[in-house]
């Protein structure tokens, strides 16, 4: 039983315990590609928060896991099936009810661990913060290193880092990669929309054939070990700095 764990605890545990920081894995169910399965993103989070927390619990930060909340924004995926969308106003209540009750146990921190690209949780902290008593914040974590240290193609859903990633934390789900299509993704013909400084949500079936943006073909267990643990490193001294830091004076 781990004691950073929600999902494996007790109230024995739970009841001896002053948990400074909880963590809430938050991803997504979506087809990824032909290899990899719709709950690559839960997984993913769940396994990589579960990780940084063992570091962080055993440098002294008393940070606990909850269970992942399994859906995410999918609204330009409706049309694939089984692909399940949570729209970002229900995640906003969600949240709420969440935060609530772990501000009225005493907890102080809240951490949305966030796997998935289309959920966007600044705003919901921002309205939120000024009426619960904890400390709001967001990791996403495939952001938190420069993927171009450890993977040669940058597709951003079920390409190379995503598959090296399940490779190495959940390879039994993983497919041969002689299963997988090849993860092309087209463009908007629109320049601003793809230099960046315009935005439009994609329309999933319009990009790809496979489901996949990225190519997978170049993956391995190795690099996603080598990339999970850099970030399991790096978010681990992020719980640990948070746990101990005072909300009241968080500014140098």
């Amino acid at each position: 039983m781990r004691p950073y764990i929600l999902d494996e605890l007790t109230w024995k545990t739970v009841r001896d315990t002053r948990y400074e920081v909880a963590i809430l894995p938050w991803g997504a169910t979506e087809a990824h590609n032909f290899h990899l399965p719709y709950t690559t993103d839960n997984i993913q989070s769940e396994e990589i928060a579960a990780r940084a927390a063992d570091r962080a619990w055993q440098r002294g930060a008393k940070v606990v896991v909850l269970p992942v909340v399994p859906f995410g924004v999918n609204t330009g995926q409706l049309d694939i099936p089984l692909c399940i969308n949570m729209n970002p106003s229900t995640q906003a209540l969600v949240l709420r009810d969440v935060a609530q009750s772990l501000a009225g146990q005493g907890i102080g921190k809240l951490v949305i661990f966030n796997g998935h690209g289309a959920n966007d949780f600044r705003q919901m902290i921002r309205e939120l913060q000024p009426h619960v008593s904890l400390f709001l914040c967001v990791v996403n974590w495939y952001k938190v290193l420069d993927l171009k240290g450890f993977f040669s193609d940058l597709g951003d859903h079920a390409g190379e880092m995503e598959t090296s990633v399940m490779q190495h934390v959940a390879a039994e789900r993983v497919l041969p990669l002689s299963e997988a299509g090849p993860g092309a993704a087209r463009k908007f013909k629109i320049a601003a929309f793809r230099e960046g400084w315009a935005w439009a949500p994609r329309q999933w079936r319009q990009v790809t054939d496979d489901t996949g943006s990225g190519d997978p073909a170049a993956s391995t267990a190795e690099k996603g070990k080598r990339y999970v643990e850099a970030v399991t490193e790096k978010v681990a001294g992020f719980f640990v700095q948070l746990a101990k830091a005072d909300t009241n004076s968080m500014y140098e």
